[in-house]
């Protein structure tokens, strides 16, 4: 059986994964966890072949943890299943070594189709980001040389703020101070060409990480 371990700060979620794991009797659940702390000690004994991911769990730090444990653990496929944006989080989520997207507003048999999926060894994406990367607007160029100039915690910053989160929230989650955050978003705006915050969401929601 394919032994698999979720990741994810809320225990509905947790158990709503397991049950529909188990309903095709193909995977067996080694490890349900809530932290980052607990993870890390789970995949060491554990070695899962599939880690079920939410980004957002404490002491996670997005995509820079993504890539370390894809260093660490080069043997587990990762997938990740959000509640963050689609059109901005799926990609970025596969070029930091993950083997799928799932968002959380997918249906049962789509989770099951993207577990097994990525089980044999594919990366998974969803229909309608998949309809996405091929409709990009006649500005797509522009805008991706644009995003090819931000480094990597741009892109964190940015991502945190289409969320919605304040330049505290950032910070913390980031471990950098609030004046940095706003060195950041002073960058952003000057890289992406644009004069405020919403123009800038904008722009991250329509751009294609590829």
């Amino acid at each position: 059986m394919t032994k698999i371990v979720i990741a994810d700060y809320h225990p509905i979620i947790r158990k709503g994964a397991e049950v529909l794991l188990n309903s095709v009797n193909e995977y067996s659940i080694v490890g349900r966890v809530s932290h980052g702390s607990e993870l890390s000690k789970c995949l060491r004994k554990e070695r899962p072949d599939i880690l079920i991911l939410e980004l957002k769990i404490p002491e996670i730090n997005g995509f820079q943890a993504l890539r370390n444990m894809r260093e660490e653990f080069p043997f587990t496929k990762i997938v990740i299943f959000s509640s963050h944006s689609e059109q901005i989080y799926a990609l970025r989520s596969i070029k930091s070594g993950a083997s799928g997207y799932i968002p959380k507003t997918a249906s049962e048999t789509v989770f099951l189709e993207a577990i097994k999926c990525i089980a044999l060894g594919k990366v998974f994406l969803t229909k309608e980001i998949e309809a996405t990367l091929k409709n990009k607007s006649v500005n797509k160029n522009s805008i991706q040389e644009r995003y090819k100039k931000l480094s990597t915690r741009e892109i964190e910053v940015l991502n945190l703020l289409s969320t919605g989160k304040r330049n505290k929230d950032i910070a913390t989650l980031l471990e950098i101070n609030e004046k940095t955050v706003s060195t950041y978003k002073t960058r952003l705006l000057k890289k992406l060409n644009v004069t405020n915050l919403a123009e800038m969401i904008h722009q991250a929601r329509i751009f294609q990480f590829n």
